[in-house]
């Protein structure tokens, strides 16, 4: 008789999934450009001074107008499609690329009661997910529980993806972090306009990934508690660009030769240790505690080949109060088989959110 540990079974999947999406001749690697110059340097310096600002948190969302336009409407729900301009500021949308200045989002909406006895839920994209479908299909049953799902289109990503870049690998690490923090403006404005122009009774923040990184950054930074429900994600990108597969993926010599171009010795490991600096600005840990930690459900996966487990009890440590709940697989067969254990941890993680006052 044969046993087969199931455990290995799926990190060994996700190594074999990332050595064919990482380290194929197929694929560009990330950051084939280099760091970013300038820009880099603009953006450490403005997320290094977020930190003082946050541990209030009195940090207010930016207004929006969303345009909407209908996909498709029946008696029981609707799906519109709108588009607005990113809320970030004046620097920041300077070092965007003009086809990410415009936001993309679609609102997935029972209706069975009206918006303040309804909660709705802001679902961010994982690395590579261009597109709306997967993170409707995930939010769609969730509308039984009249639960509506608004999804928002990255930067860098779908129809607001550079001419020049490839798929999902960003040219330059500077983008990661562009990315970040535009996603980060864009969600909390989508929060604010749910609360005070559609008037939704309870609001979530969640995603799978790199998606659930910035969920976190998004539910600790709100003003006003929020479901934070981060799925397969680290506490931080050091994990998933200096430990995980995608360490791989990376253009360790391009960002080597970038450096050298400053400094005149510099070998791969003082270029991972570059990179571990800059990456620590994405630590999760190094954030607020969300205002209501009792609704935030981390989802980790037991065999996850892209983060380590460490990383999990990371958050939770840092955040007290909080929930880990494991699934059993790794980060490729969690992301495909576990969607109910994400939904019911969408609806425990509201459940634990009373009311807007005027329910009462």
């Amino acid at each position: 008789m044969v046993t087969v540990n199931l455990g290995m079974l799926h990190y060994v999947l996700d190594h074999i999934y990332g050595a064919f999406m990482h380290r194929t001749k197929m694929s560009t690697p990330f950051f084939s450009r280099g760091w970013g110059g300038t820009k880099l340097e603009m953006l450490e310096k403005m997320i290094n001074q977020l930190f003082p600002e946050v541990a209030g948190q009195n940090w207010p969302p930016r207004l929006i107008e969303p345009v909407w336009r209908t996909i498709w409407e029946t008696k029981n729900a609707s799906l519109r499609e709108g588009v607005f301009r990113t809320p970030c500021d004046e620097q920041l949308l300077g070092a965007l690329p003009p086809e990410s200045h415009t936001a993309r989002v679609a609102f997935l909406m029972p209706k069975s009661v009206s918006p303040n006895r309804m909660a709705c839920v802001v679902h961010l994209a994982g690395t590579g997910d261009h597109t709306f479908e997967r993170r409707l299909r995930l939010g769609g049953p969730l509308m039984k529980e009249n639960i509506a799902t608004m999804v928002l289109e990255s930067p860098f990503y779908g129809q607001r993806r550079p001419v020049l870049q490839r798929g999902a690998k960003l040219l330059c690490v500077s983008d990661l972090l562009l990315l970040g923090r535009a996603t980060i403006e864009e969600a909390r404005s989508l929060l604010h306009w749910l609360d005070c122009e559609a008037g939704f009774g309870k609001m979530g923040i969640c995603g799978l990934s790199m998606g659930g990184v910035h969920a976190a950054m998004v539910g600790s930074l709100h003003p006003t508690p929020v479901a934070t429900l981060p799925f397969l994600s680290p506490h931080s990108a050091v994990v998933a660009f200096c430990e995980g597969i995608l360490k791989h993926g990376t253009a360790w010599e391009a960002l080597r030769e970038d450096l050298a171009t400053q400094k005149a010795e510099m070998t791969l490991e003082d270029v991972r240790e570059r990179m571990r600096n800059v990456l620590s600005l994405t630590d999760v840990t190094r954030f607020p505690v969300p205002k209501s930690p009792s609704a935030v459900i981390f989802v980790a996966a037991t065999d996850d080949g892209y983060i380590p487990k460490h990383s999990i009890l990371e958050l939770e440590k840092a955040w007290p109060g909080s929930e880990v709940r494991w699934v059993t697989g790794g980060h490729v067969s969690s992301f495909i088989l576990h969607h109910d254990e994400f939904r019911r941890a969408i609806k425990d993680g509201l459940d634990r959110l009373p009311w807007k006052e005027s329910q009462l």
